[in-house]
């Protein structure tokens, strides 16, 4: 599997000392954790979650149109 390199934003929250963040390339993906290394998997999970719907968004906005699915390899 490929990996991607993206950008956490990572913010202290001063009332409760979590880690607060989200990813720069997806904002949308936001989390928190009591250390940075549970932010960075929070925000794995958020983004695959984010992912998730808005390929099912996708899907329910082709309806019943025969579409073609390619892979698209970028660096």
């Amino acid at each position: 599997m490929k990996t991607a390199d993206l950008t956490m934003l990572i913010q202290i929250d001063t009332e409760s000392g979590m880690y607060v963040g989200q990813i720069e390339e997806f904002p949308a993906a936001i989390s928190q954790g009591k250390t940075i290394d549970e932010l960075k998997t929070n925000l794995i999970d958020a983004l695959k979650i984010l992912l998730e719907v808005q390929k099912e968004q996708l899907y329910k906005g082709y309806g019943k149109i025969k579409i073609l699915k390619r892979k698209l390899q970028f660096t």
